[in-house]
């Protein structure tokens, strides 16, 4: 039976399923639409990779005929998802909390089609972004405990993957964190209630609240729901998807550049391409399934067409295409004339001065501290115009080509261009 949920599990997206011949009657082909829904953490004004599973889960629901609701964290982010965490979340203030939501309701609606803020959706697959804290806030904390509260079991919470780490951990699990659990469920038996929503989606970490969600529906409402959890994506050398010496790669091109972000999905690892051509693009399975034949120096074209699917997904088409262009000519004239390059601004003055190559490898976002900056000369991985340097050397107005720009390379295939203001 065709469907999402075939089209979820050949891309990779599934982990485990509550119910699997249930979700292939409800997702198939011809279906009524169901209502689906995946929440996000409003810690930051921006998502990053790390992210994008989820918003590419979005993508395919909607696409597939069915509605999306992207939930944003405004009441739970005032506590914090102590899952996969070892120590307690920073608390985020409510005004800070508003501009990130804000920031992340523009995002998203540059992947799926979301109805205007405050409105219902216009069609049957028109997504929403709501916001928790429009039930969370209101809540009655005596009301909630014996409407609600009452139908959890400490025990069967303390059985929790996430609960049972933090427990474990140096610094324990905070009163604040245990209710997390609780008001995740209840998230989506009200948006069962109020949207008809029967299907969360979630990382592989989120099954026990997922569960616990469809237990309260099913002790309050007597309806059935269901949950898919994603797996976690690591490369193939055991890294976390989305990490990288910098840090997050961030969808926000203010954060990461689309030449960054092109670069990013280029230096895929060989055995990792055909799984994020699954996963983070578009592509009809059948072209994936071409390129994921291609070996040697041929893998190539397989990782320029993975980052430019996915440059262009985030970015649009121009960027994407700017992005290439742009690492062509790197390599072609020593990329004094490629635009698209990210660009750090220094003051003329402070060039006259001397710049030390630590600090402005640090400064333009090559490297994420001065010391790793210093390790990164040391090993031979610093170039200025080409031209390898040591942790000491310093910049000066001297260095300048005759475009007048400065080209620094962090390894094999980074780059900054230094321009003087």
């Amino acid at each position: 039976m065709s469907g999402l949920l075939q089209t979820l599990r050949e891309r990779g997206f599934i982990q485990d399923t509550t119910d699997d011949e249930a979700l292939a009657k409800i997702l198939a082909d011809g279906a009524d639409p169901t209502t689906a829904y995946i929440g996000f953490d409003p810690s930051a004004d921006s998502l990053h990779v790390g992210h994008l599973v989820q918003v590419m889960a979005l993508i395919h629901v909607q696409q597939s005929g069915h509605r999306p609701i992207a939930v944003v964290g405004g009441g739970t982010g005032r506590i914090g998802d102590p899952t996969g965490k070892t120590e307690m979340r920073k608390v985020l203030g409510g005004d800070e909390i508003e501009t990130n939501i804000d920031c992340l309701r523009t995002q998203l609606s540059g992947y799926v089609d979301l109805a205007p803020a405050g409105s219902e959706s216009e069609s049957p697959t028109q997504g929403l972004l709501i916001n928790n804290a429009d039930w969370l806030l209101a809540l009655n904390y005596v009301d909630f405990l014996r409407e609600i509260g009452r139908f959890f079991s400490i025990n069967r919470m303390l059985t929790a993957e996430s609960v049972k780490m933090r427990i474990e951990s140096e610094s324990g699990l905070s009163f604040l964190e245990f209710n997390y659990m609780i008001l995740q469920a209840y998230d989506f038996l009200v948006l069962q209630q109020r949207y008809g929503c029967v299907l969360q989606i979630g990382g592989k970490d989120q099954w026990g609240n997922i569960v616990a969600g469809i237990d309260l529906i099913r002790r309050v409402e007597s309806k059935p729901s269901y949950g898919i959890t994603t797996p976690l994506i690591t490369t193939a050398s055991g890294n976390k998807m989305g990490k990288t010496e910098k840090g997050a790669v961030w969808l926000d091109p203010k954060k990461t550049s689309p030449y960054d972000y092109y670069q990013f999905w280029i230096n895929t690892d060989d055995r990792d391409v055909g799984k994020f051509l699954r996963l983070f693009t578009l592509l009809p399975i059948a072209e994936i399934e071409e390129l994921e034949k291609l070996e040697g120096a041929d893998i190539r074209t397989a990782k320029e067409r993975l980052a430019m699917a996915a440059t262009a997904l985030t970015h649009g088409d121009e960027e994407a295409e700017k992005s290439r262009e742009a690492a062509k000519k790197l390599f072609e004239s020593g990329g004094s004339d490629a635009a698209s390059v990210p660009t750090h601004t220094v003051g003329r003055g402070a060039l006259e001065e001397g710049i030390p190559v630590f600090q402005i490898f640090h400064e333009s976002g090559l490297c994420d501290s001065r010391g790793a900056a210093r390790r990164l000369a040391k090993g031979g991985g610093a170039r200025v115009n080409k031209e390898k340097v040591a942790d000491d050397r310093i910049l000066t107005l001297d260095d300048l080509n005759e475009d007048g720009v400065i080209l620094l390379q962090a390894g094999k295939k980074k780059h900054r261009r230094i321009e003087v203001e």
